[in-house]
């Protein structure tokens, strides 16, 4: 059973790495911060490597203790990754991934490439935190109301404050159950999801009159470039839910949001009802999840914005 070999090797690890996917969301933060404090309780000697992340998340336990960056030559008894569905989504820390003796995978894309010694992925569960309760419990961990807050915390981002249709009943499950150890789920609801920082704010006035209505009302489509970004003094994370725009708007089916990068755009889909963006995304190099997926196109703004717009016209109805 995978878990068991999980539990072992945890066990039999002297120097463990923590690994998330690049650009990472509360979700990979989340379920980051709560291995981390979960392994720091079993006194395990743990480094969590994390380049770049939003300021939103620093209320976390651990979060001062990320490190940017490893020691170039650091080898580790065991890599976990987590939240990833490829190990080319690393942070471009892949290297400490593929140099470990030992990988583990902790996972809920559909699109994971199983790219670890032992894979634990469920495709049913709307967060890498949900999956992380069982892993957890299963290891001897002891929740405390700091883990539960990083576990919620990725609950929370990757439902979309429990609205996404990927919520299921174990969700409001956990949630009640953390409520019960004294974890505060409004206030986490209110920091990671309501509050806007000033370059967030400015990027979505852009990102809103940018935005245009194609194909009967059913895309919706805008962009940021990284002069945007330089001109309202954005920070890392502050693109985060400008995708979601398009998608509350009547009608949209797929919301695209282009983010320029160096030489070239992140894609970000979202869907209502039918139409899985991770297909879309899957013919670009990317994926993700069915209503969520992400890609990068290596071509100027038009062209790529003229290429997803017209893959994403194969699967409208």
């Amino acid at each position: 059973m995978t878990l068991d070999n999980i539990k072992q090797e945890i066990k039999n690890a002297g120097k463990i790495v923590i690994l998330t996917h690049e650009s990472p969301d509360g979700d990979a933060i989340g379920s980051s911060l709560a291995m981390y404090n979960a392994l720091k309780q079993l006194n395990k000697q743990v480094d969590l490597i994390i380049p770049e992340y939003p300021e939103t998340f620093n209320f976390l336990e651990g979060a001062e203790e990320i490190k940017k960056q490893g020691q170039e030559d650091e080898k580790y008894d065991l890599a976990i990754a987590l939240d990833a569905a490829d190990v080319k989504r690393l942070n471009g820390f892949a290297k400490y991934f593929e140099n470990a003796k030992v990988t583990i995978n902790i996972d809920h894309h559909g699109s994971n490439k199983m790219f670890a010694d032992y894979n634990f992925v469920n495709p049913d569960a709307p967060a890498c935190c949900q999956i992380l309760i069982l892993v957890l419990e299963y290891l001897g961990v002891d929740i405390t109301k700091e883990i539960g807050t990083c576990l919620i915390a990725g609950i929370i981002t990757d439902t979309g404050g429990f609205k996404y249709s990927g919520t299921s009943k174990e969700t409001f499950e956990f949630t009640s159950w953390l409520l019960s150890i004294g974890v505060n789920v409004s206030e986490v609801y209110r920091k990671v999801l309501e509050v806007r920082t000033k370059g967030n704010f400015a990027l979505t006035k852009l990102a809103i009159d940018r935005l245009e209505l194609l194909e009967d009302g059913k895309i919706a489509f805008t962009y940021i470039t990284k002069e945007d970004e330089k001109n309202v003094n954005a920070k890392n994370g502050d693109h985060d839910g400008l995708v979601d725009i398009g998608r509350t708007i009547e009608g949209v089916e797929v919301s695209i949001l282009l983010r320029e990068a160096d030489g070239f755009f992140k894609g970000s889909l979202r869907s209502n009802e039918y139409v899985n963006v991770s297909d879309v995304c899957m013919m670009f190099g990317g994926g993700g999840h069915v209503r969520a997926a992400g890609c990068s196109i290596h071509l100027p703004l038009e062209e790529a914005k003229e290429k997803i717009i017209n893959e994403v016209k194969k699967h409208l109805k």
